[in-house]
């Protein structure tokens, strides 16, 4: 049988699956609700600017994405990469040295002045604890409960793990998944220099990945049908068949759905023997992010491309004129659940500029700012959360997003990583009826 694949969503890890299906000479459709393709990381057109629904950094870790890129030509340039680094105006600078693992952290550590060397320690303490059980724990826990354990000091649970536990896996760090957040730091700060870079896109989020995808894909004629929501999948004849197909009667041997998970739920509805995995998918806890966009004077700039704020609710600041060359556009980052979202677009803009205004006192106000919130913008990465496996119990019938099981939390590299797992087993599938 030669296969005919639908892939719903047009996403990072829907897109993923087209470009390998397609690279492998598949015939393949893809089908997007919306106008712009991206998903939960994707461009948003307010005012004149061009925004991210999000800010999302990439890691040197993030392997499948960076070759993803680099198989589909996009300019390495686009990317800022930066060492690991943890500036806190006032309380806490530590970059890492471009040193090997575990030398390269160990260095930062010693550098860094606020520091005391309880914090250094403590600090290795964690790591060694880590490195020591092969970085696999023998039962989850909070992440909270891992800093316990390890003797962690205030300043560092403060300024370093909470936040790279929010920044990472979306979640307070009382109620994340510590396994989750081992392996996001056994592939990060506990690997190489180079795993550890941050790389912050100078380009929005649609341009870097989804628009070099479907140059790629329309080149090598594969359909990318967007504005074209799929309402329902159901089997005919021992073929799927999709409802809002525009090409009616088109019937496909695999469909891989790469929506949201909060979408995939409806879509399954026709089959019975995935009422389970329904049911598995509509439990999963979610975690917002908003992210505040303030427009000051072109001269203002922070000292990094990317610090941490204390003491406010929000816990990253962003300088798109660092990075992408938007000059005096700031972008706050509030992420996971708390206080904050019970306040007001209004408040958070104000909030976020008072952060902004403790940096620099004299500031005026914004003269323009847009707040954008993602209220499911990923799934709650809490211990024993059950994530559903790509390969449902309906043949030929697969699920990809960054929801779906995976030793990562929900990260680009996670969907993209499912996106290549669903099309990769496409191929096997193919080839072994083929054989067979």
């Amino acid at each position: 049988m030669t296969p005919r694949v639908a892939i719903i969503g047009a996403g990072y890890a829907g897109l993923s699956a087209a470009v390998e299906l397609t690279r492998a000479g598949v015939d393949v459709t893809v089908f997007e609700s919306s106008r712009v393709m991206g998903g939960r990381a994707r461009v948003v057109e307010k005012d004149g600017y061009r925004l991210d629904n999000g800010q999302h950094i990439l890691l040197g870790a993030y392997t499948e994405t960076l070759k993803l890129l680099r198989f589909l030509k996009v300019n390495p340039k686009r990317l800022l990469a930066l060492p690991f680094v943890l500036h806190v105006p006032g309380r806490l600078t530590l970059r890492a040295a471009n040193l090997p693992a575990p030398f390269h952290l160990a260095l930062g550590l010693l550098r860094s002045k606020e520091l005391s060397w309880a914090d250094r320690f403590a600090a290795l303490r964690l790591i060694n604890f880590l490195k020591k059980c092969d970085w696999k724990l023998n039962e989850d826990y909070p992440v909270s409960e891992l800093l316990d354990r390890t003797r962690q000091t205030p300043i560092l649970r403060e300024l370093m793990w909470n936040q790279l536990c929010v920044a990472a896996l979306n979640t307070p760090p009382h109620e994340a998944s510590a396994q989750i957040f081992a392996n996001v730091l056994r592939d990060s700060v506990g690997a190489s220099a180079s795993a550890s870079e941050m790389l912050i896109p100078r380009i929005d989020l649609t341009e870097l990945l989804p628009v070099q995808a479907g140059v790629y894909l329309g080149r090598n004629g594969t359909a990318l049908n967007t504005a074209c929501p799929i309402k329902r999948i159901y089997a005919e004849n021992g073929r799927f068949c999709l409802e809002g197909d525009p090409g009616e009667g088109s019937h496909f041997s695999h469909v891989i759905v790469a929506t949201a998970p909060y979408h995939a739920s409806a879509l399954l509805e026709d089959f019975s023997e995935l009422t389970y995995l329904r049911g598995q998918i509509d439990a999963l806890p979610h975690e917002p992010i908003t992210t505040v966009y303030l427009a000051y004077d072109e001269d203002v700039t922070l000292p990094e491309p990317m610090i941490q704020i204390s003491g406010s609710i929000v816990q990253w600041l962003f300088d798109k004129g660092q990075s992408t060359g938007e000059k005096g556009l700031l972008a706050g980052v509030i992420s996971a659940s708390g206080p904050h979202t019970e306040l007001s677009r209004e408040e958070l803009a104000l909030q976020t500029h008072q952060a902004v205004e403790a940096l620099f006192p004299r500031i005026k106000a914004p003269r323009w700012s847009q707040v954008i919130t993602e209220k499911r913008a990923t799934f709650a990465c809490r211990p024993g959360v059950i994530r559903p496996l790509g390969i449902t119990p309906v043949k030929n019938l697969l699920l990809a997003g960054d929801y779906v099981d995976s030793p990562y939390p929900a990260t680009i590299e996670a969907a993209v990583r499912s996106g290549l797992n669903a099309a990769r087993h496409v191929l096997r599938t193919a080839a072994s009826e083929q054989t067979g």
